[in-house]
């Protein structure tokens, strides 16, 4: 399998100028090829935009500043171009799985930059990294790479950071597993809440959150094109990458440890899109996220030769005892507590819903045809049941 290993680097002030012109001549390629597609009314081939947007583009006087960078990212610029259409085109199909591929965009200059370089633009000298007509580059080794490199992508982001991101082989590694299962429900205020009991708390983001929000609405009020505009959009991106930094830092950790000490991982399939439209938890569920999460924990248990499963988002894993199987019905979110009126067991809201889905994944479910309450279910508790619900949440 391949894998992304990303190391930051500080340039020298001669660098930082040849990266900037080494990203708007990948910039300008893109969009040239892109308005060449758009105007043709038979999508061109990779072969023949190369030939138009970057070989007689250099001949001419409004693109001859082309040829003072290196040819190869320009040539990497048109193929991902081509392989954007071609996304977009399987999704349009039906071939391509998960949310539909938009058509592909013209790149800004203010957003995040990236150039990608094969093996013949960049080598290793010494502790140095050399790219092709930039120069040597001093990454910060956080780790070893496991292996050769195919390929390099230079990173700048929207607050001005530089990164170097190596495309790497890596081999499947084996260890052994302390538990042979284990099912986690994903939350709000608790990230994730396992089978065993044990419950992984997620940072506040709060705090950066409202000083975001200040700063988006101080940037609404500057005129554009500003400088003062510019250094407010800067401050916003880094205060957005301080969030995104925090939450990747502690999913990966908690990912990690899941997946090394577990066999098989199971996670309910969550319609997160829907959830989104509800104005009240959008901010909190996007904060939190969920989809990063499971991604993390599919790609690392492919690496560790565990099983990863999905369960059906259907099953109602909060409606059932985890014990008996008693169906109790549909509760509201409030209500975080539950006790089971057939087995008389205090059932905590998440952890039974975890045990369900740790059970529904390994197929030892309750025959819950047995054991289903003969009323309708309902979606709060009704008052012949109080007895039943035994903590309330604050909200």
């Amino acid at each position: 399998m391949k894998a992304r290993y990303q190391y930051r680097f500080y340039p020298t002030d001669q660098q930082q100028q040849s990266l900037a012109q080494l990203f708007g001549c990948v910039r300008v390629v893109w969009n040239d090829a892109l308005a060449l597609c758009k105007q043709s009314e038979k999508k061109p081939k990779s072969a023949e935009l190369q030939k138009i947007v970057i070989t007689q583009a250099k001949q001419t006087i409004e693109r001859a500043w082309l040829g003072e960078v290196s040819n190869i990212p320009l040539q990497q610029s048109v193929a991902d171009l081509e392989t954007a259409f071609k996304n977009f085109f399987d999704s349009c199909k039906g071939k391509r799985k998960g949310r539909k591929v938009g058509y592909p965009k013209f790149k800004k200059r203010t957003s995040s930059q990236s150039a990608r370089l094969t093996r013949g633009g960049f080598s290793f000298k010494g502790n140095g990294v050399y790219l092709a007509k930039i120069g040597i580059v001093n990454p910060i080794w956080s780790r070893e790479l496991p292996s050769k490199p195919s390929s390099v992508t230079v990173i700048k982001d929207c607050a001005n950071r530089y990164f170097l991101s190596f495309v790497v082989e890596l081999g499947p590694i084996q260890i052994e597993a302390k538990s042979p299962s284990i099912g986690i429900d994903l939350g709000i205020k608790t990230l994730a809440v396992m089978s065993n009991g044990e419950k992984a708390k997620s940072p506040s983001y709060k705090k950066l959150d409202r000083k975001v929000r200040q700063l988006q609405r101080q940037l609404a009020r500057q005129p554009k094109d500003s400088q003062r505009r510019n250094v407010t959009r800067i401050k916003i991106a880094k205060l957005h990458n301080r969030i995104a930094d925090t939450r990747k830092d502690f999913l990966h950790k908690l990912s990690t440890k899941i997946v090394n000490e577990n066999q098989v991982i199971i996670l309910e399939d969550l319609n997160v899109s829907g959830m989104l439209k509800n104005r009240k938890l959008s901010r909190a569920i996007s904060q939190q996220g969920w989809r990063e999460f499971r991604t993390l924990c599919e790609a690392k248990s492919e690496k560790f030769g565990r099983e990863f499963q999905v369960i059906s988002r259907w099953e109602p894993t909060s409606q059932v005892c985890a014990d008996c199987g008693f169906k109790w019905g549909k509760i509201d979110l409030s209500i975080r507590s539950v006790l089971c009126l057939s087995c008389g067991t205090e059932q905590d809201r998440d952890k039974n819903a975890s045990r369900n889905i740790e059970q529904v994944g390994m197929g030892n479910r309750h025959d819950s045809k047995r054991t289903q309450r003969d009323c309708q279910t309902t979606s709060v508790a009704e008052p012949c049941e109080a007895s039943r619900i035994t903590v309330r949440d604050g909200r």
